[in-house]
């Protein structure tokens, strides 16, 4: 009898800044799909579910079958999904993916009509999208936490030196703290590298029984998940996320707490949000988010975002993009993340946020992965 289901494969395409003639967000789902297949060593025929995210698959859309355009959080919505519908026997192998290919004027089109407030009252007064939203919480978060403008750079060079690792990362020259104060601004106080670059590309994993794990491999055992939609109506001030709301019963449901976690690969689109999201784990002594930036994340006592994150190897449009911290964890926890590799990583937490309604976002997830022996 299963009473369980895990991640057994990961995939992603190439990305790419600006996609050539003949690439498509078909075409790049394809090539992860048959990587996450290969990986997972599974027969398309097996596949019996489908979850797909996407803002660009038009006119086709995602038996047992999901498709989700909630941005951040997507992943990590799907993943949930997967999860229960193998242990409930309604699927036995599911293909989780995502990607887009719309380009930057395409991505900006997207942004401006993401939903009915944002395209009546936002678009129109040319707020420039999500760089504008989260400007306001970046300020609103160094102003209540003592935050300097450097302490996101630290994040930022952190990662900037893990992509240096990984050969899909679109971004992998070493960056030092005068490239990132010296960048140019894009929306006081974010400059160019606050603001996550998006790419055309694809990722996928699939989600089955763990005994359909390749041999001698680790099969990844999903502890615990949990997902919060619009836990505080846009009221807050956005410094906290849906995460907050769940994190204590997370770690229970997991039976390990944050001080457990050997790698974390948390949602990046702006490194406000990243350390947003760790303070709502828990993650944060004392939620001294200065000292966690200037110690933790500057001198690399922490591996996060190890794969460089979505701020140096790029977001894969909105909904794909938590797909490539899921898998990160997944080879991190599996060690097979070649120079990247975290010695002896055992637990991983995951997270994605998205669904920016018109303040900051409305959807946040998470979930703790164990390497099963």
């Amino acid at each position: 009898m299963h009473t369980n289901a895990a991640i057994i494969g990961v995939g992603q395409s190439a990305y790419t800044r600006r996609p050539q003639p003949g690439q498509s967000t078909h075409t790049f789902i394809r090539d992860a799909v048959v990587a996450a297949l290969a990986d997972a060593e599974i027969d398309p025929r097996e596949v019996d579910g489908l979850a797909v995210a996407s803002f660009s698959l038009a006119p086709d859309a995602a038996v047992w079958l999901v498709q989700d355009t909630n941005g951040g959080s997507s992943a990590m919505n799907m993943l949930g999904h997967a999860l229960r519908a193998v242990e409930t026997g309604a699927a036995s192998v599911i293909l989780v993916t995502g990607g887009d290919a719309t380009g930057l004027g395409g991505y900006a089109k997207v942004a401006a009509n993401f939903n009915i407030v944002t395209q009546l009252h936002l678009a129109p007064l040319g707020h420039g999208g999500p760089n504008g939203v989260y400007a306001l919480v970046t300020s609103r978060q160094m102003k209540t936490y003592g935050l300097q403008k450097s302490d996101y750079g630290h994040l930022a060079i952190a990662q900037r030196a893990w992509a240096a690792h990984n050969p899909y990362a679109v971004y992998r020259a070493p960056m030092t703290m005068q490239d990132y104060l010296a960048a140019p601004l894009v929306a006081d106080p974010l400059s160019r590298y606050d603001c996550v670059p998006v790419v055309a590309g694809a990722q996928a994993i699939v989600i089955a029984y763990p005994d359909r794990c390749p041999r001698g491999r680790a099969s990844l055992r999903v502890r615990a998940h949990r997902a919060s939609f619009n836990y505080d109506n846009q009221e807050g001030d956005g410094l906290q996320t849906g995460i907050s709301t769940f994190a204590g019963e997370l770690w229970r449901a997991a039976g390990v707490g944050p001080e457990d976690i050997d790698v974390a690969s948390i949602y990046d689109d702006y490194p406000a949000l990243v350390l947003a999201q760790l303070n709502d784990l828990g993650m944060i002594p004392g939620s001294d988010l200065a000292r966690f930036a200037r110690r933790d994340i500057g001198e690399r006592r922490f591996p996060l975002n190890t794969w460089g994150g979505m701020l140096s190897a790029g977001q894969p449009g909105g909904p794909a993009g938590g797909l490539n911290g899921i898998s990160e964890a997944v080879l991190q926890l599996q060690h097979r993340a070649g120079a990247r590799q975290v010695d002896g990583a055992r637990l991983a937490v995951t997270t994605g946020y998205g669904m920016t309604l018109y303040r900051y976002g409305g959807t946040a997830a998470a979930a703790v992965l164990e390497r099963a022996e």
